[in-house]
């Protein structure tokens, strides 16, 4: 077996599906479906894969837009996830059209290799990355249980083999006033914003002494009903993030803390809930990034050192705690480009986005064959996630 020959195959084959990968990628970028409710998106790429020989099950984890396709038989079995839901507001301005993209490119890619070598290639559908963690439920309801490795590739402005994500969860709070004429009565009042705004202050003195790496941000969703009523009722959301999972218990505990003495100073009833939605620290496959990294620069393109700082928070991270991980980049738009923004939105419909998903469903293509064709890479893969436990 030529391995060199075979990853030229797998290269090959995407390149050939070029016009039929940039189409689904722009159906899916046109079409922007929110978390939990991507049922354009999951029809389009189930049927894209039924129609490349995969036996494809629809609704696992009893989530309704989550899916299977699997190609072979036997170990390894090498998951390649596939993300398609938007932002609300921005559609696809963190690129999730792609991912999907270049998930389906990749597996499809991957046959020839799976025919001559055996093995199993995956690709998992997994819906709402943005805001619920569908990955986490996914982990939780057995979808990487007989997975040997997972991989997926994401949009961003650099090209990195491995990315740093931190601990996740949010919190929703609320604060109970009494109403109130504002100008004829304050006195009579509970004013529930100045509790609000007290807190984001607390929140904000908090900043200056915690460690570099963590994040506290959050909204006001509900503010009052007018400005001459002492408001009596507030809502906000928040999310709170740190780089390990024992820092983030930690930062939890004085964040509510500003919340409870927000309630103290002001007479407001504070009301809170954590989120059941939780995005684990990202657990970086060290032997799968390495592999990751060649193939990327076999096909010219040049892959940037970790970045020290993490990006945000991804349920990737979440998989990564139960099985050999990687979450790498590819760029498709210039360094300035922020994520999450109308201007990488456009850029996930554009040319350097079209080279971005060819790009990656080969590497992701390529990274099957080493792990299929050289049992010892697999080894070593399975020992480094051991060892890290």
């Amino acid at each position: 077996m030529d391995r060199k020959k075979l990853k030229a195959t797998v290269a090959q084959e995407v390149e050939a599906r070029q016009e039929e990968l940039i189409k689904l990628s722009l159906k899916i970028h046109q079409n922007p479906e929110l978390g939990f409710q991507e049922k354009k998106a999951s029809q389009w790429l189930t049927s894209y894969l039924k129609r490349n020989g995969f036996k494809v099950e629809k609704g696992i984890c009893q989530l309704a837009t989550a899916f299977k396709g699997e190609y072979g038989s036997g170990k390894p079995r090498i998951a390649l996830l596939a993300e398609y839901d938007a932002l609300p507001q921005m559609g696809h301005a963190c690129g999730h059209n792609i991912i999907a993209a270049i998930a389906v490119g990749a597996g499809i890619a991957s046959r020839d290799a799976i025919d001559q070598l055996g093995g199993t290639v995956l690709v998992i559908g997994t819906p709402a990355e943005e805001l619920h963690g569908g990955k986490g439920i996914m982990v939780n309801r057995g979808a990487f249980d007989d997975v040997d490795a997972a991989l997926i590739v994401h949009p961003s402005v650099l090209d990195t083999a491995s990315s740093r994500a931190l601990a996740c969860i949010g919190l929703e709070v609320e604060f109970w006033g009494k109403a109130a004429h504002a100008a004829a009565r304050p006195e009579e009042g509970i004013n529930a914003l100045e509790a609000m705004i007290q807190s984001f202050n607390g929140i904000n003195s908090l900043r200056q002494h915690i460690r570099d790496r963590a994040r506290i941000h959050g909204i006001i969703t509900r503010g009052g009903e007018a400005a001459n009523i002492v408001p009596s009722y507030t809502a906000g959301s928040f999310l709170v993030r740190a780089e390990d999972e024992a820092y983030l218990d930690a930062l939890k505990g004085k964040v509510l803390n500003c919340f409870q003495a927000a309630s103290l100073a002001s007479g407001a009833r504070l009301e809170y809930k954590w989120s059941e939605v939780y995005y684990a620290p990202m657990r970086i496959n060290h032997a799968l990034a390495e592999l990751f990294t060649k193939n990327m620069e076999a096909l010219g393109r040049k892959v940037a050192p970790p970045m020290r700082r993490a990006f945000g928070s991804t349920d990737m991270g979440n998989v990564s705690a139960v099985v050999p991980s990687i979450h790498p980049m590819i760029a498709i738009a210039p360094i300035e480009v922020l994520a999450h923004s109308p201007e990488f939105a456009s850029a996930a419909a554009s040319e350097a986005g079209h080279r971005g998903l060819i790009d990656g469903a080969k590497a992701l293509a390529m990274t099957v064959v080493d792990l299929i064709a050289q049992p010892e890479a697999m080894d070593k893969v399975r020992e480094e996630f051991l060892a890290s436990e």
